[in-house]
């Protein structure tokens, strides 16, 4: 570049130039064990205003393996559970990144071929309720829940290949209100694809299983509401109740402090899940057809 065109340059453009060229630099840098912490803070304070990050990410040499060396570093720290408030932030920079090229449709699916999400499944299972863990555990949850997001078939079947349904309903026993509502919007957007409703309804123990949960979820929020996990929670069971098998079921069990005005007020401003509730009640009153005899209710062969 000469100088006179450098010199018709505004100073956005310059800015934009600049900024482009530390973009590269930290991403060299994070193949440098000594330089790779200060890259992984600033990239991922850039990974909103940088459209093309996840591509440079994910075909720059060496950088993806970088990134599973962080995370992988951590599991000594899961048991016992030592990880500490510096380790999280660490790895956690890692994770944003790799969320970053799991939103973007230029590497989801090679980021998913690459299985690169069952590296995090460790950190789905700690149990820890320390606040390193809950952060680590909250920004695993947001790499799956990008995935999600997208509605794609490509990721509800791979997801649906793994263990993420038990591990998300065992963060939506016991994790904190945050992690609980990512979990649970990641199992809405699984039931809401046909092939995940079909597959937690395929047999009693994952129905029965799923619908604990829930029930158990419905009870800890008529004592603490939370409208946000509520809406989630109301979703779930609304799309349970398309499938013929599971809406029978649930017409046992289903909470009664979703059939009486337990939630009126938790619920006041929030129209679209009033309507999701009013349609959940509606889809279990509807009189159900006549069983045929070769098709028995499985649900109904145990209780629940």
């Amino acid at each position: 570049m000469n100088n006179n065109m450098s010199s018709q340059q505004s100073p956005a453009n310059m800015q934009a130039v600049v900024d482009r060229e530390k973009i590269y630099t930290w991403i060299l840098e994070l193949c440098n064990p000594d330089t790779r912490e200060n890259a992984l803070l600033e990239l991922s304070k850039k990974r909103e205003v940088v459209p093309d990050l996840a591509p440079m990410l994910w075909h720059s040499f060496g950088t993806i393996a970088a990134l599973l060396q962080e995370i992988t570093n951590i599991y000594v720290a899961m048991i016992p559970p030592t990880l500490t408030a510096h380790q999280s932030n660490r790895v956690c920079n890692a994770l944003a990144l790799m969320q970053c090229v799991a939103s973007h449709p230029e590497t989801r699916s090679a980021f998913l071929q690459a299985h690169v999400p069952l590296f995090l499944y460790p950190f789905l299972h700690t149990v820890s309720k320390t606040r390193p863990f809950e952060y680590l555990r909250l920004t695993s949850l947001g790499v799956i829940g990008a995935l999600v997001k997208t509605d794609e078939q490509e990721v509800i079947t791979f997801l649906l290949t793994t263990e993420i349904i038990p591990l998300c309903l065992r963060i939506m026993e016991n994790g904190s209100e945050l992690s609980k509502t990512v979990a649970t919007f990641i199992l809405q957007k699984i039931l809401l694809d046909d092939s995940g409703l079909s597959y937690i309804c395929q047999t009693y123990d994952r129905f029965s299983h799923v619908a604990m949960i829930l029930g158990k979820m419905v009870l800890s929020l008529a004592k603490d509401p939370s409208a946000r996990l509520l809406k989630h929670v109301v979703r779930c069971y609304l799309r349970l109740s398309d499938n013929p098998r599971a809406r029978e079921a649930l017409r046992q069990c289903l909470p009664d402090q979703l059939r009486d005005a337990t939630f009126t007020t938790c619920l006041q401003e929030d129209n679209s899940t009033k309507h999701w509730l009013a349609q959940l009640i509606k889809n279990l009153e509807a009189q159900p057809p006549p069983a045929s005899p070769a098709q028995p209710n499985m649900y109904k062969t145990r209780k629940h």
